[in-house]
């Protein structure tokens, strides 16, 4: 595919197929170099006048500040040029496609945006009272009911502020079902396919972790889960679609094996964008699972602000699951708190968080929703893992696949860096990658493939879009596999060059010093 028809390429300088000519200011035209902000300014000046802070007494119990802060100063127009030319050197999804796997960097729909400003939604404050935030009230009754129809399950809490956070309600409601009936169980099982955050959250309540091997297609060990089964495994903790990018055919069976072991099942929902509308996870025997408003429908990710993991349960361990809840009575919504709390939540292990949820991703995701209906959720999933298995078939024949011969993915492509030479690998092409225009994947993860690549393009990108990547990334793949050492410099396009990532986890420098103190240290 050709991409660039001019033939031009940036390190071409003024004279023909000569090296990159530099310039005075270290600029090349529209990419702008910039400092660091203690490079621009220094400590000793500022950019506005303040008056003397005036002496008075602190209610910080000795915690005040004591001395300078030590940042520099900088006038308006610097501090604005600043930010503003460092913001054009991030790459983001309103630039190109996010290829990063099991995180779903997708589209956020400018509509979404518009719904969370209005009045009403955007200018509320959680110390209202509830009679005037009905609409807000019946918004977040709304979507949990859409929540709990789209998996099939029995109820849901609206408060987990993120994935994790789910996790650990989920894990929470768990014991204290376990506890409720005399049962202390002690350990939870982890198949080595599920996210990362999984063996950690079990830890933090308080279970032992163990391991569950994949087997040679990159799904649970159904042999090996059944016979490790018994009266101290209170849960088992899975995910589905797994990080392998693959679906759990023995969902149903696992289920039912950890029933009659008398432990119950927590589904991490993190993929749940890839079989949205196909597949409800309380017919597969699920207990609990959270959902990230941001892989599956579509709210900011990450620095978009804090997040929200709202967490379905089903019928055994819904009078477990947290306070407050929503609930319509009459026609009017009420928060029900832990003292009037009746026999839907009547066991309840407490609450989560201060507040109830977080209104702008709540306000995101139900536009989102109801934009594109029932037909248009399903259309999400079918067209997220057509894409993605657009992508592996695309590049099999170039990139080791190491589950491609078990079948289609499901989301995200999974690749490994078997057959790159003479020293080269994952690291190398994902550098090279970015010399092409494009984020590099998620690299190492998922660590039961050697150096892992994982691929997960969502819905959103089209098929012009795809074509593009693909070939940029076949043709770092190309390189990787002849063994060209230009690789190892990469990126060389890029605002910086490759960094010391060794030296900078062993010796970071976390504190900023003026530049005679440097001296003198060196």
């Amino acid at each position: 595919m050709n991409v660039n028809p001019s033939g031009w390429r940036p390190d071409m300088g003024a004279s023909e197929g000569g090296g990159e000519t530099e310039t005075f200011t270290g600029n090349r035209a529209l990419m702008l170099e910039e400092s660091l902000i203690f490079e621009l300014g220094d400590t000793g000046t500022t950019g506005v006048d303040l008056e003397p802070k005036p002496s008075a007494a602190t209610r910080l119990g000795g915690l005040e500040r004591n001395r300078p802060i030590g940042l520099a100063g900088l006038t308006e127009p610097q501090t604005v040029r600043h930010y503003t030319r460092l913001s054009r050197q991030n790459y983001a999804i309103d630039l190109g496609l996010f290829p990063l796997g099991s995180c779903t960097m997708k589209h956020n729909p400018r509509l979404n945006e518009k719904v969370a400003r209005m009045p009403g939604f955007a200018d509320i404050h959680p110390l209202q009272p509830t009679d005037t935030v009905q609409g807000a009230l019946a918004l977040i009754e709304m979507l949990g009911e859409w929540l709990i129809k789209l998996t099939g399950m029995h109820s849901v809490a609206m408060s987990p502020k993120a994935g994790a956070h789910g996790e650990l309600c989920g894990l929470l409601a768990i014991r204290a079902a376990l506890e409720a009936r005399g049962d202390a169980r002690e350990v939870v099982l982890v198949p080595e396919s599920a996210h990362g955050t999984n063996p950690a959250t079990a830890a933090f309540v308080g279970y032992r972790v163990e391991n569950i091997p994949a087997n040679e297609r990159g799904r649970v060990d159904l042999d090996a889960l059944k016979s490790r089964l018994g009266p101290d495994v209170a849960a088992v903790m899975i995910t589905n679609p797994n990080t392998c990018g693959l679906f759990e055919p023995d969902m149903a069976a696992i289920s039912e094996a950890v029933h009659a072991a008398g432990g119950l099942v927590y589904c991490d929902g993190a993929n749940f964008n890839a079989i949205v509308g196909r597949v409800r996870p309380g017919d597969l025997g699920i207990d609990a699972m959270h959902i990230n408003l941001h892989k599956t429908f579509s709210t900011p990710h990450g620095g978009g602000g804090p997040g929200s993991g709202p967490v379905v349960f089903s019928e055994a361990l819904t009078p477990f699951a947290p306070l407050p809840f929503v609930e319509r009575q009459g026609d009017q919504f009420t928060l029900v708190e832990e003292e009037s709390a009746g026999e839907h939540h009547g066991q309840s292990f407490g609450r989560m968080t201060a507040f109830h949820g977080q209104m702008g991703m709540f306000t995101r995701a139900m536009a989102y929703i109801l934009s594109h209906g029932a037909d248009g959720l399903r259309q999400v999933s079918e067209d997220a893992v057509l894409n993605a298995n657009y992508i592996l078939r695309s590049l099999e024949d170039v990139l080791d696949a190491p589950f491609g011969a078990s079948g289609p993915c499901m989301h995200e492509a999974l690749f490994s860096d078997k057959g790159f030479r003479d020293g080269l690998g994952t690291l190398d092409l994902a550098k090279g990658l970015i010399d092409e225009g494009f984020h590099p994947m998620t690299m190492y993860f998922p660590l039961v493939v050697h150096g892992a690549m994982l691929i997960e393009p969502t819905e959103t990108e089209s098929k012009a879009a795809l074509d593009q990547f693909i070939g940029a990334l076949r043709s770092v793949a190309e390189r990787a596999k002849a063994g060209d050492q230009s690789l190892k410099a990469a990126p060389v396009h890029a605002p910086r060059r490759r960094l010391d990532e060794t030296l900078a986890a062993r010796k970071p420098v976390l504190v900023y010093k003026e530049p005679e103190q440097a001296e003198a240290a060196e």
